[in-house]
């Protein structure tokens, strides 16, 4: 998810309260092509009101999109944050081990995450991918089954998390976006063939959309 895999729900929404009483809000989302999509963004280096504030709002945002993750260029923000939720499927990987240990990955979501560092495993598989950047268009992606990563959190902890599954999806779809890549630039050369005129037919249906 960012996302990622339109196609997957949460099944459930929330409403998030902070610590100074301020509700959180659904965020704009924004479409292919808007520039920040391409954005290679920032590091966080301070964890702000602000930043933890655009981190429970983009947990809404993501809830009421459908999605199962949500990157902070998504929402038109050019810095190294996002959010995953996979917990509406606990069979969607066989493991999750942060630190080391083996956990429970219903209680570890949601998982928000900035300035991550990614390790791809070699095994591939090809799934189905969405992207809420590009409503109604979904194609099949390449990527490891297996993967670790290393980020901090809102805390300022870092946590190294190895996990296969939809979680590892995710955590690569997210990591593009914040690297300025986009699910469409890893369709299979065949798959791009057609891709532009069938893009271009979405794009309008976009407008229209917002119109």
């Amino acid at each position: 998810m960012g996302v990622l895999l339109l196609g997957f729900s949460t099944g459930r929404r929330r409403n998030l309260v902070y610590a100074d009483a301020l509700t959180t809000m659904v965020l704009k989302i924004v479409r292919y092509p808007t520039p920040v999509l391409r954005a290679k963004c920032r590091a966080i280096t301070e964890v702000t009101p602000a930043i933890r504030q655009l981190a429970e709002d983009m947990i809404e945002t993501m809830r009421d999109a459908n999605g199962v993750g949500l990157a902070a260029p998504q929402v038109a923000v050019d810095q190294q944050l996002a959010v995953i939720d996979v917990s509406h499927n606990p069979q969607c990987l066989t493991y999750l081990r942060v630190n080391g240990e083996r956990v429970d990955m219903v209680k570890h979501m949601p998982v928000i995450f900035l300035n991550p560092v990614l390790e791809l495993g070699k095994d591939k598989a090809v799934d189905e991918e969405g992207c809420l950047s590009f409503p109604r268009l979904r194609g099949d992606i390449r990527r490891s089954e297996d993967i670790k990563v290393t980020f901090q959190t809102l805390d300022g902890e870092t946590q190294t998390w190895e996990c296969d599954g939809l979680l590892a999806r995710a955590f690569q779809h997210e990591i593009d976006h914040l690297n300025g890549i986009l699910f469409i630039d890893r369709l299979s050369m065949a798959a791009k063939v057609g891709l532009k005129r069938k893009l271009g037919r979405l794009m309008e249906e976009w407008e229209e959309d917002e119109g």
